[in-house]
């Protein structure tokens, strides 16, 4: 085995011995390695592998390109970015829907979310009208502006929802609250909520640059102090109760009414009932006066005459068969009467 490189190529290549005079010459490179801008462009390779030049961007993010130190206040939207390494540097913010929940025992601090988009607050204390400790329990929905989120992070930093929306949202809640006495909250619970919704709105407008958008404020709880809570049970039940007496009132009305109605139906049919009996009545007698009326226009003086001929003759008849009977004329000249002694008649019955 050999023991030099130059004496194993020399006895694999002799024709190379002879010309190179027994010497080994390496083999020469490519010619584009030889010159400088390869190298420089490797170099910018490795640069670009390690260094990373570049930022992608996703949905629900803006970045904020910083130039040594100074932020540009336009704001880079989703897609790939370049930039200079050392030089320049880019942030990435969540311009998402973030949820602050503020509730009774909470620690303070994010939940379980990747983005730590929803933040668990202690519950507000403040004080009613008089002075009554009340604490409150509510939930604010607000996202970065993405407009105007460098000029945000330059002058908050990137902790801008303890510096803006945190101290907002006590200070509002201790305003609209001290406006109303503790029995009054329940009852008003939407105004107070709806009022809660238009300070916070009014007050971030406020803010240069306006940082922060609004998206929604849920009033869930509102803890009362337990004398207050009690007294607000009694009044319920009171008026519950005040309800009841008022439901049987009516009840009564309209039992009272019901017996009304029938009662009068009652009266108005026997009403009707009577008023068809004497008009019933009223029709007999219009009839019998019209028959009457008709009967005295039918007679006429020879009728009457007639009349009393026929009268006469059974009065002669009577006499034959009677000779005792006696005859009585009423006054007027009208149709005399007979009248029959019995009496006389059994005597003459009795004497023959």
């Amino acid at each position: 085995m050999a023991t030099n490189y130059n004496d194993y190529f020399k006895k694999n290549n002799p024709e190379n011995n002879q010309s190179n005079g027994g010497d080994f010459t390496p083999p020469e490179l490519p010619s584009f390695l030889n010159k400088p801008i390869t190298w420089i462009f490797v170099v910018l390779i490795v640069l670009a592998v390690f260094a990373k030049p570049f930022v992608i961007i996703n949905q629900g993010e803006v970045g904020i390109l910083s130039t040594t130190g100074k932020f540009d206040n336009t704001p880079l939207g989703a897609g790939i970015h370049f930039f200079i390494p050392i030089i320049q540097k880019v942030y990435i913010v969540d311009t998402r829907v973030h949820i602050i929940n503020y509730k009774r025992n909470a620690e303070v601090g994010s939940m379980s979310d990747s983005t730590g988009s929803i933040k668990l607050y202690p519950a507000i204390n403040v004080l009613d009208s008089r002075g009554l400790p009340i604490t409150i329990e509510l939930t604010v929905g607000y996202r970065l502006n993405p407009a105007s989120a460098a000029q945000t992070i330059a002058n908050y930093g990137f902790n801008w929802e303890d510096k803006i929306i945190n101290p907002l949202v006590r200070d509002v809640v201790r305003n609209v609250i001290g406006r109303f006495p503790a029995e009054e909250l329940p009852l008003k619970r939407n105004q107070i909520a709806t009022l809660i919704n238009a300070d916070m709105q009014t007050q971030l407008d406020k803010l240069k640059y306006k940082p922060v958008i609004l998206e929604s404020v849920q009033l869930r709880e509102i803890i009362l102090p337990p004398k207050i809570k009690q007294q607000i049970e009694a009044v319920q039940i009171a008026k519950q109760q005040a309800e009841r007496v008022k439901y049987e009132v009516l009840r009564a009305q309209q039992e009272a009414q019901k017996k009304a109605a029938l009662a009068k139906g009652i009266a108005d049919a026997k009403k009707i009932q009577a008023q068809g009996e004497a008009d019933a009545v009223m029709i007999r007698a219009k009839a019998e006066a019209n028959a009457n009326r008709l009967i005295s226009n039918s007679l006429t003086p020879q009728l009457l005459k007639l009349k009393q001929i026929e009268v006469q003759g059974k009065f002669n008849e009577a006499l034959k068969d009677n000779k005792n009977a006696q005859i009585f004329l009423t006054p007027g000249g009208a149709v005399p009467n007979i009248w029959i002694d019995a009496k006389d008649k059994q005597k003459a019955s009795i004497s023959k």
